[in-house]
């Protein structure tokens, strides 16, 4: 069997490419094109983590974890003439599809961001699910990390999967609304379409993957070697909230919280993001969903108050004195909204959470606080100011 994974340099994909290579003697291959750590660069931030090249990382899976059969092809997913060589070349059993522009404040910046990444994400995704169906690769499993953001805030909890529509007393189960609140977010509606689209028109099994806000360092085999660390945003357009948070912990400055912070926020582990997409990599073609499946990859909706309370708490253990102060809120958005979010297959498929937030924010701690020295360097990029600017 061969396993493609897509994004294959980036935080998620990294540590899961790993994950499924140290379980499984079947081939595994990475591509990516590098353009996160272009992104990055190019608002003025660097990973708090040091990134090692691709090569370095693989050498030190095979010394490390005796990993074999992980191999990388760089490669551009919106060339269509890449993507045509990839499947001709491996002719894959399963694709994990974890590679896109994934910031939505970037995507936010202007019409040029917003544009390129729509045609990168929207592009790849694309010529992927055509490129399967013209290769006659119409059965290999096809695993994408969408987001939970494809469904907005609404006031009801948000099913793992379709709703139910009522319309003059007759009822019938639909996906559910694109209810995005960015142009990064839209695009994963809009994959989320596409696939449903691709397993009625071609057959194809497809695993929708709705990614919630992840958060941590490491994973079980990440911990091994620091050549084998995932990289760490931290700055305001590609480090998540919590990540921010503890860089601000870190540098020294108060954890800001805009508004009063009551809204909750899905969220969901590092190591346990990457089990699911592992898991559904290897399952048994027999025992994978043969429809479309929808996963919400969330372990608990978190409010962000509750987030800062956490971090402030765990910096005393690393002799951080972390105080939670509150800002103007520049967004609109309801500060109170209680999302609720069912993750009962998603929770089945591994088998229950293994680290919740606290443990999570000590992992992060404990990497980053060996890298104050970066991240200090780089305060501008996720002090209050970064949103201020950019909002105005």
């Amino acid at each position: 069997m061969t396993i493609l994974l897509t994004g294959g340099d980036g935080y998620i994909g990294w540590p899961t490419a790993l994950r499924i290579a140290n379980r499984t003697d079947d081939r595994v291959v990475l591509v990516d094109n590098f353009a996160r750590r272009e992104w990055v660069e190019e608002v003025g931030s660097v990973s708090a983590t040091p990134v090692y090249g691709i090569e370095e990382r693989i050498a030190a899976a095979r010394e490390t974890l005796g990993i074999t059969n992980l191999s990388f092809v760089e490669g551009d997913l919106v060339d269509r003439a890449v993507v045509d060589e990839l499947l001709a070349v491996h002719e894959p059993d399963v694709v994990v599809h974890a590679a896109a522009q994934p910031s939505a404040p970037y995507s936010q910046i202007n019409g040029e961001r917003a544009n390129y990444t729509q045609h990168n994400n929207l592009q790849s995704t694309r010529n992927l699910l055509w490129g399967l169906e013209e290769h006659d690769l119409t059965d290999t499993h096809f695993v994408e990390t969408t987001t939970t953001g494809v469904y907005g805030a609404p006031e009801f909890p948000i099913p793992e999967g379709g709703a139910v529509m009522e319309h003059e007393g007759e009822r019938d189960e639909v996906p559910f609304p694109a209810m995005a609140g960015s142009w990064y977010h839209l695009t994963k509606s809009h994959d989320a379409a596409n696939m449903r689209l691709a397993h009625s028109q071609f057959g194809m099994p497809v695993s929708d993957v709705r990614t919630a806000i992840t958060y941590g360092t490491e994973t079980e085999e990440t911990r091994e070697d620091d050549r084998l660390k995932t990289r760490f945003d931290f700055d305001y357009y590609f480090g998540t909230v919590g990540h921010r948070f503890c860089a601000q912990a870190v540098a020294g400055y108060p954890v800001t919280v805009y508004g009063k912070g009551e809204q909750r926020k899905p969220f969901i582990s590092l190591e346990d993001a990457v089990e699911g997409l592992a898991r559904l990599a290897l399952a048994d073609p027999d025992d994978r969903p043969a429809d479309l499946t929808v996963y919400n990859q969330v372990t608990r909706a978190i409010s962000i108050v509750e987030v800062a309370e956490t971090i402030a708490e765990a910096g005393d253990a690393h002799d951080l004195d972390v105080a939670v102060e509150h800002f103007e809120n520049p967004r609109d958005e309801d500060e109170t909204h209680k999302m609720e979010i069912d993750n009962d297959r998603y929770l089945d498929l591994i088998g229950g959470q293994s680290q919740d937030f606290a443990a999570g924010v000590a992992d992060v701690f404990e990497t980053l606080t060996r890298y104050a020295d970066t991240i200090e360097a780089h305060e501008d990029r996720f002090l209050p100011g970064v949103l201020e600017e950019r909002e105005a």
